[in-house]
């Protein structure tokens, strides 16, 4: 089995301030990860920190660009255990994405049409829960998202555990206990060793 992290962020930036006004849910914006300390972290976003305008598909960071930006970025971030197949498959839709990014574009239209509870879809087009929701179920993982979806939605996938809230900038991983460390590398436990 192996682990990918959904990280549910609120920057505080106007746009994120006027969802959450408008949506009343604690958090505006959701990545993935595909590892506990978050270096492997994409989303559809903003490409610039200082413009909202002009995103789409990104690599995220906890120390640089937009949440460096801004600092008092607040965060919870949840693990999901799945099977080997299911993790290979996530990580190969991003690659496959992140190798055609000059396709993608950012689904402006279908983020305002979340407002209004439409769903307005375009071909090579996400606004961030988009994006992870069709990463997560075209590699197989059952997530039970509805059609019109929002960052908050993904608190509601079964199997979630909670492994840190607070600000993003402050987050540790945590470490990993001996058990889970076995299990990540694949090296089958010994009787009475663990």
């Amino acid at each position: 089995m192996k682990k990918i992290y959904i990280v549910l962020t609120h920057t505080g930036t106007i746009l994120s301030q006027i969802i959450k006004k408008y949506t009343k849910d604690e958090f505006s914006h959701v990545s993935i990860s595909l590892d506990i300390n978050l270096k492997e972290m994409y989303s559809f976003g903003r490409l610039n920190p200082y413009n909202a305008f002009w995103a789409g598909f990104i690599h995220e960071y906890i120390d640089k660009g937009t949440f460096k930006r801004f600092y008092n970025t607040k965060t919870k971030i949840y693990s999901l255990e799945i099977t080997e197949e299911q993790y290979e498959n996530v990580r190969d839709n991003i690659i496959q994405i992140q190798e055609e990014k000059e396709l993608y574009k950012f689904n402006m239209l279908g983020l305002l049409a979340v407002g209004f509870h439409k769903k307005i879809k375009k071909e090579h087009s996400f606004y961030c829960a988009e994006f992870i929701k069709y990463v997560m179920e075209n590699a197989g993982i059952k997530t039970k998202l509805p059609e019109i979806v929002k960052p908050e939605h993904f608190k509601n996938i079964e199997g979630l555990e909670e492994i840190y809230s607070g600000l993003l900038r402050k987050y540790r991983a945590p470490k990993l206990d001996v058990t889970e460390l076995l299990r990540s590398i694949c090296i089958p436990k010994k009787e009475g060793i663990i």
